[in-house]
Parts: structure tokens; sequence; C-alpha cells
């Protein structure tokens, strides 16, 4: 009867560490558009497990595509996130008046109403090509 043999501390499979870059990184691109700051701090994560299974992947003759995979996804994350809680955070005065509104808007028309409150100051507070390109994006 054999016993089997652990890894030293610290070490893990190529192919896992690869596949866990690639989970992490959709994963964080998934956050991204949910919680912008959470997905900036789970795509650093997966920015670092891509980068650390890179050269595991590399010493075992493995192809590194799932690793360069996530490493490529994650960064898209990471600006996408780092976009989003930027704008979150230049319109934190804008969206908490918008919240406060919305807290005593009864009927769906005064929402919709403060939902133009808001358009309206996030207008004077950005650029016009900003909102431009929003706009593009939207449609």
């Amino acid at each position: 009867m054999s016993t089997p043999v652990k890894a030293p501390a610290g070490q893990q499979p190529a192919d896992s560490a690869g596949r866990r870059a690639i989970w992490l990184s959709i994963a964080a691109l998934a956050m991204t558009f949910m919680l912008p700051l959470a997905g900036l701090v789970m795509a650093l994560f997966a920015l670092m497990a891509g980068i650390r299974a890179l050269p595991l992947l590399k010493a075992e003759g493995r192809p590194t595509g799932v690793a360069a995979g996530g490493i490529t996804i994650s960064s898209v994350a990471l600006v996408l996130s780092t976009m989003a809680a930027g704008m979150q955070l230049y319109l934190m005065d804008e969206y908490t008046a918008y919240q406060e509104c919305l807290k005593g808007a009864g009927t769906v028309s005064s929402q919709g109403e403060c939902f133009v409150q808001f358009r309206d100051a996030a207008q004077r507070k950005l650029p016009a090509d900003v909102l431009d390109m929003l706009g593009t994006m939207q449609s």
C-alpha cells in the first residue's frame, strides 16, 4: 500500500493554477458590472494568479494560453472597474442626492423626476464628450 505524495507547501499544480486564473478573471469581469470596487479587487487577484501561473505552466512544458487569457481578461476587467469606480466616486454627491430623492418619491412619475434631476446634475458635472460616449454605448 503506497501513500500519496503531497506537494510541498506553497506549490500548486500548474493546471489548476491556470484554471484558477481564468475563472478569477471571468468572475472579476462579471463583478465589475455589478460592484465596480469589488471587481477592481478581484481583477487584481486574478491578474496576480495569472502572472503566477505562467512560470508554473512553462516549467511543466504545458500551454500557457489559459494563464495568458486570464491575464488579458483580468486586465480588461481592471481597466473597466477602475473607470466605473472613478465615475462613481466623481458623481458621489449627485448619486447621494438621487438616492435621497428616491426615498421621498411615492409614485413612478416622481421617481422619474428624480432620475431627470440626477441626469441633469451629472450633465453639468461631466464634459459633453463623455456624455456623448455614454449615450452611444447605451443605444
